[in-house]
């Protein structure tokens, strides 16, 4: 249901939920519409914040999110402007095939971040093959297919050749200000989906490596020493609970509750179907899912903790119930509906939807970035392309039965 503070400015009536809902999906798609240039759509709108953030470019992450939105609003401008957003990054993608962590095409600026960032030329991949499959006509897939052949080359190549899980540093994903690290379970979650899209040979073994380092406390017991010496490491020193941990690394790992990264290993088939419900329950005992939906860390690192990082406190951003350390955002918020309604809960989905749209309605329909996390404070940039795109995924999820992770 929707929360308390909701219902104060939304009384919660079918009728009413239902014009939210259209109205919201309307704007989702007018803000996507101002943010598309003829190199893709950018990340945030212009203005001056935005620029002196580096937001009014076209990011690897963003755009490719983005472009599974609005692919599937079937939106004709929406769909060149995704179409544009990724030929922008594979123009600009490394010899090696890394795809970059944003461009600026008006200045020919590429950044690739400090150490990796391995995510966007995960998304990047994953947008261009679903891109296909929704709108083949454009013939994306052939105009990128030595590019695609690159960048799976590359993200083998930060591959564990016995495990064939992804490995990375610290800040090298979505989450750039938190001390993830080894193998990680928002990236390989990810990883798991472009090899089931792209059909490679090593599926099954990501899989069932991911499952054995993330849910060390299940029965399996594995042939390989490390993979037993592992999860030896972890099951005698932290107790069980109904999430897969966020990282694993050789005798340290991470208990905060990645929500985003257990959201996306239950969509993607890298996590036991069957433990998809048990974490959803424990999502919601955690009350992360209130007031907006839905935090993307369980249970906040704090300071002082052996897991807290130093750089953590930059731009004072990082703090508990803050930014990815237990902020809420939107877009993840998206992902948590299409979840919910892929495991069959139509109605907590509906009503996650009608959430998602008042988060989005805040401050006249500013699509912020994220939300403080125990207060519902609305923070970061405003008029984020992925939040409305995202919103579209799940709204045409919801109402349309629309799949993308089938």
């Amino acid at each position: 249901m929707t929360s308390d503070r909701c219902k104060a400015v939304f009384p919660a009536t079918r009728e009413n939920e239902d014009l939210l809902l259209a109205e919201c999906y309307r704007e989702a798609l007018r803000l996507l519409r101002e943010n598309s240039t003829p190199a893709g759509v950018l990340a945030s709108a212009r203005n001056p914040k935005s620029s002196g953030r580096n937001y009014d470019s076209i990011f690897g992450r963003d755009a490719a999110i983005c472009a599974l939105g609005m692919a599937i609003s079937g939106d004709l401008e929406l769909l060149q402007s995704a179409e544009a957003g990724l030929l922008t990054l594979a123009r600009h993608q490394a010899r090696n095939g890394q795809i970059p962590k944003f461009v600026k095409p008006e200045l020919a600026e590429v950044d690739f971040w400090y150490a990796g960032c391995v995510d966007a030329t995960i998304w990047w991949l994953i947008a261009v093959h679903l891109v296909e499959r929704m709108a083949p006509h454009l013939g994306l897939a052939t105009k990128v297919a030595a590019n695609v052949v690159r960048a799976l080359n590359w993200l083998e190549c930060q591959e564990h050749q016995g495990w064939f899980l992804l490995q990375q540093n610290d800040c090298s994903d979505w989450a750039d200000i938190m001390p993830r690290s080894g193998f990680v379970l928002y990236s390989n979650a990810l990883w798991y989906w472009v090899k089931r899209l792209y059909d490679l040979p090593t599926a099954r073994e990501t899989q069932r490596f991911g499952r054995l380092l993330f849910n060390p406390f299940d029965n399996a017991v594995p042939d390989q020493k490390r993979i037993r010496l592992m999860r030896h490491y972890i099951r005698n020193r932290c107790r069980p609970e109904p999430f897969l941990l966020s990282y694993v690394n050789f005798s340290f790992w991470g208990e905060e509750i990645d929500i985003f990264g257990n959201i996306l290993a239950y969509l993607t088939g890298l996590g036991t179907a069957s433990e998809a419900c048990k974490m959803v329950a424990g999502v919601t005992a955690l009350n992360a899912n209130d007031p907006h939906p839905v935090r993307v860390v369980g249970s906040p690192i704090e300071m002082g903790s052996p897991r807290w990082r130093p750089y953590m406190q930059r731009h004072r951003q990082n703090l508990p119930w803050q930014y990815h350390n237990g902020g809420a955002w939107p877009f993840v918020g998206g992902f948590w509906v299409i979840l919910l309604a892929t495991l069959g809960e139509r109605s907590l989905a509906h009503a996650e939807l009608v959430k998602l749209a008042l988060s989005c309605r805040v401050n006249g329909w500013e699509f912020n970035e994220w939300f403080q996390g125990q207060t519902g404070e609305p923070m970061g940039m405003p008029r984020q392309s992925w939040n409305a795109a995202v919103y579209i995924l799940a709204y045409r999820t919801v109402l349309c039965g629309a799949r993308i992770f089938a």
